[in-house]
């Protein structure tokens, strides 16, 4: 049974929308960063990157830098960039890509029912990345960055969904990653506690992407218990169905002591090893991995001697990289804090990959194949948790579409 919450979303100008919404910060690379902030002073990177422009700087991630986001969100309502609704909403939000179309209902998610474990997650958080966004929760009071979460969508819920989908959207607007973002505003309270009584029905939510804010919105609500909305989170909520999900590559930069002959004999008696040559070839199953070394590349296939011992966790083959390859060979026991790993989407072109190895001396790459979401349930069913960047799911979400506040 879970429980979801409509709520008072500040969120764009309507004409403005396309121009305030932004990717993660993180997910810029400095020069790309760098000529968004000088081209968009709408853009929401100003709020999150606040002293751009300024020579004084403070330290990211520290109290001083959440007050400067603070003071700019502040701005951008005072500039009146932003509007808030004036009655408790639903939003239904749809993304259509290259790789699929999604369409999902934003709403607060219960943080009891992360508590009690009815929204499950299946990686570990980093605890002081958990304090982290929490210490940015009790300065800056919103979330502005939807937890994704997956469940088994009823009929109902999908017949209401394209009741809402026939009218016009609040937002609709196209980014230059080709991607077009539409936005309805659910305002009709029939259909919003028609929706909120089908998601009672639901037994089953999981968490596929935004683990630790999920964690950081507990550690808030356990020391604002007085304030109603910190007992939820912002949270887009996807039919399983309609996810799509890419394998996480990795990229070793130094394998020393070894060398590629060393490291290819000392996978050899746990994989069935074929020389490809310089042409990439796709893992075509769970059990099999590419390997790319020194412009080679290399198909591995875990042998069933060494399969049929593992359990449903050591057979994932994100789990095969880590326990059989990385570990006992490469020496790497925590890929959150090595600095010789490194992880690469699988939606990237595989020239990404390639062209890495290449440049670094003694450094090797190793492709998946992609999990599907039914190992993801499974896990977080027996609450269990994969490695570290197993998986890269879409959609992705843009911030400041809507923002909850506290």
């Amino acid at each position: 049974m879970a429980k979801i919450i409509p709520f008072k979303a500040v969120r764009p100008v309507r004409d403005k929308a396309h121009l305030i919404s932004s990717r993660p910060y993180y997910t810029y690379k400095k020069s790309l960063l760098k000529a968004k902030l000088d081209s968009n002073p709408f853009s929401f990177l100003h709020v999150i990157n606040p002293e751009f422009k300024k020579g004084d700087k403070t330290k990211p991630n520290s109290i001083e830098r959440f007050n400067a986001v603070s003071k700019e969100y502040k701005n951008f309502k005072e500039n009146n960039f932003f509007i808030q609704d004036n009655s408790p909403c639903l939003y239904l939000y749809r993304q259509k890509s290259l790789h699929g179309v999604y369409t999902g209902i934003i709403a607060g998610a219960a943080v009891d029912d992360y508590k009690d474990n009815k929204i499950k997650k299946h990686e570990n958080t980093i605890i002081s990345r958990e304090n982290l966004f929490k210490k940015y929760l009790d300065i800056c009071n919103f979330h502005a960055e939807p937890v994704l979460l997956t469940y088994s969508i009823s009929n109902r819920i999908k017949e209401l969904n394209n009741q809402v989908l026939s009218e016009r959207p609040e937002y609709e607007f196209t980014t230059t990653d080709q991607k077009t973002h539409e936005l309805w505003v659910i305002k009709d309270k029939a259909i919003v506690n028609e929706l909120c009584e089908e998601f009672k029905g639901i037994n089953d939510i999981y968490i596929a992407d935004g683990h630790h804010r999920a964690a950081s919105s507990l550690l808030y609500n356990n020391d604002n218990q007085n304030n109603h909305l910190s007992s939820y989170f912002l949270s887009l909520f996807i039919d399983k169905k309609d996810l799509k999900i890419f394998e996480f590559n990795r990229f070793i930069n130094d394998i020393s002591p070894l060398n590629s002959t060393s490291f290819l004999k000392q996978l050899e008696g746990c994989f069935i090893i074929k020389k490809v040559g310089s042409k990439y070839i796709n893992p075509e199953n769970k059990k099999e991995f590419s390997l790319y070394i020194e412009k080679t590349w290399y198909l591995l296939e875990i042998k069933e001697n060494i399969l049929k011992n593992l359990n449903y966790k050591e057979q994932l083959n994100s789990q095969i990289v880590s326990d059989i390859i990385l570990k006992p060979i490469l020496k790497i026991k925590d890929l959150r804090k090595d600095k010789r790993v490194e992880f690469i989407s699988g939606e990237l072109p595989i020239k990404n990959i390639t062209n890495k190895v290449n440049k670094t001396p003694n450094s090797i790459a190793i492709c998946l194949y992609p999990h599907d979401i039914e190992e993801i349930i499974k896990i977080a069913d027996q609450s269990e948790t994969m490695p570290p960047k197993s998986t890269w799911i879409e959609p992705k979400l843009r911030s400041a579409i809507t923002i909850y506040e506290y």
